[in-house]
């Protein structure tokens, strides 16, 4: 183990991971039949929900946090913290998928940086101000559903998509962009930065260079060995893992692999020409080192595809899971199946295999899966990034489908971030347009499944 145990279960458990707390709902996976959740339309237009669930907006972009700066916009992923000996507070880190031309939208908004700001920023635009991406930090009171505080902890970086939480209490923020120094910036971009969770001001910037250079979206660890499983947000993207040359210490370099399809070199489980990798199934693979991984050319993941390595269809979410097996990382296809409504794979390292664990027939079903997270429940939960409705959904163990949440905001914007807290009992997630973030309550015990 990475860390003491009493603060692995900790941090695990704000991963959403199986509780014995959950008693009724870890039942609900074995139910031959059940009633999907209706939705009660809010009256405020913003997020409809079960009867007996609220919720409330935590946290908007453009509102003052308590450093003096601006909430940022473009909420996305997010990780869900325990505070050391006090059960009633969690922290959240959140990060702004903002690019060079949104400086309008950062946490600098309302006025220029200082020179300590600049220093401590990774990044500048043209005009010497920091980029306007970066990662916030909440501290949240789970009972009196209260932000106690909230600061800029990632200065300067560009559209911090998704990213992950460590066992180590830190939360890796992923640069979805391969942005190169010029005109636009004045540094390299589409790298992982680490963000501790517990610093009260900015992390230090330092790119993770050893996790390799691409359009990063999320990042889940295995408690066990330390190795980093990262997706890549292409239409033909690959899978990574990093396994650090000391686990838990990123910063100390280490491999970065591409996973390959044992006897299927090249594979492509997108099944956007016809099903060649059914659902329910089973692949043994294998993991290939790939070299130059700070690729300056952007071209990691067609070296890595020539190399043998599988396509997926735009790799997104990540899960880690604990599961009798020891546990199992779960990542999303946005776009993968016949339908390119969305696949959710599932990567056993116990065992060496790759199982399509859910693909999407339709819209009605499940629209392009973005975000995951396991639930206490054992099930995953997703996040929608569709051109219709957008839902929160659970994804039960059987391949069955439910509603948890459903956007009411006109603009219909995407899903993000979520995470429980470390009692199980708030379900945190983002919705990327206005810029809100919501810590959602309720009889979870009651949800029921399709």
């Amino acid at each position: 183990m990475l860390a003491n145990r009493r603060r692995f279960f900790q941090t695990a458990m704000s991963l959403g991971v199986a509780s014995a707390a959950y008693p009724a709902l870890a039942g609900c996976a074995s139910r031959a039949s059940g009633e999907a959740a209706t939705l009660m339309s809010d009256p405020d237009g913003l997020l409809d929900l079960p009867e007996g669930f609220s919720y409330q907006a935590i946290s908007r972009a453009g509102e003052l946090m308590s450093d003096g700066l601006l909430v940022p916009a473009d909420h996305d992923g997010m990780g869900c913290f325990p505070v050391e000996g006090d059960a009633d507070r969690c922290i959240l880190v959140r990060n702004h998928e903002l690019s060079p031309d949104q400086a309008d939208e950062g946490p600098y908004a309302a006025g220029a940086a200082d020179e300590a700001a600049i220093g401590q920023s990774y990044a500048r635009l043209e005009s010497g101000q920091p980029q306007p991406g970066g990662t916030t930090t909440i501290l949240y009171n789970l009972r009196t559903r209260e932000v106690e505080s909230s600061h800029l902890s990632l200065s300067g970086t560009i559209r911090n998509c998704s990213g992950g939480p460590t066992p180590w209490g830190s939360w890796l923020t992923c640069e979805e962009t391969l942005e190169t120094k010029g005109r636009l910036t004045d540094q390299d971009h589409g790298w992982v930065f680490e963000v501790p969770a517990s610093e009260t001001g900015k992390a230090a910037p330092v790119p993770l260079k050893a996790m390799g250079r691409f359009n990063h979206e999320a990042a889940a660890v295995d408690p066990a060995t330390g190795i980093v499983y990262l997706t890549e947000d292409e239409h033909d993207s690959l899978f990574y893992r990093f396994v650090p040359n000391v686990p838990g210490k990123l910063s100390e370099d280490g491999r970065l692999q591409i996973l390959a399809i044992k006897g299927q070199t090249k594979a492509d489980t997108r099944n956007w020409k016809g099903v060649t990798f059914p659902a329910g199934q089973s692949w043994q693979v294998e993991w290939l080192d790939i070299e130059n991984v700070e690729a300056p050319e952007g071209d990691l993941r067609f070296r890595g595809h020539a190399k043998g390595a599988a396509l997926f269809a735009r790799g997104e979410g990540l899960a880690w899971a604990i599961e009798p097996s020891g546990g199992s990382v779960y990542f999303a296809c946005t776009n993968g199946g016949p339908a390119k409504r969305g696949q959710i794979w599932k990567h056993s390292p116990q065992d060496g295999t790759l199982t399509l664990h859910f693909e999407s027939a339709g819209e009605a079903e499940l629209d392009m899966c973005d975000n995951i997270v396991a639930s206490p429940w054992g099930h995953i939960i997703v996040c929608e990034d569709g051109d219709n409705d957008q839902y929160v959904r659970g994804v039960a163990p059987d391949g069955r489908v439910y509603a948890i949440a459903r956007g009411a905001h006109p603009a219909r914007s995407e899903f993000c971030g979520a995470c429980f807290s470390p009692d199980g009992k708030t379900l945190f997630v983002n919705m990327q347009t206005p810029g809100i973030t919501f810590a959602i309550t309720g009889p979870w015990e009651r949800i029921a499944i399709a």
